[in-house]
């Protein structure tokens, strides 16, 4: 299996037989977080990336990652909601 760079993620770039044959090890791999770009006659042609998982964050990381936001006024949010944002009960059709 060789090494290639697709965006701003290192993935390692696999054949569609190396897939197929060793999916169980790929599968494991995917699991902790690595990424593949799937190959077929050299030509790439899908990737293989994992799901993001939910992480618990710290209250106090959150909190510090705003602490420099800008205040929100809650009057004006709300009259921009309902400026865009119909709450009418309707079917969707």
């Amino acid at each position: 299996m060789s090494h290639a760079c697709y965006a701003s993620n290192m993935a390692e770039t696999i054949t569609q037989r190396e897939l197929r044959n060793d999916s169980g090890e790929i599968m494991r791999r995917l699991d902790q977080g690595e990424a593949f770009v799937v190959t077929r006659n050299g030509v790439p042609v899908g990737e293989l990336i994992p799901l993001r998982r939910r992480r618990f964050v710290p209250r106090d990381s959150v909190v510090a990652a705003f602490a420099h936001a800008p205040a929100i006024d809650a009057g004006r949010f709300r009259e921009d909601l309902d400026r865009h944002v119909t709450q009418d009960i309707e079917p969707r059709v």
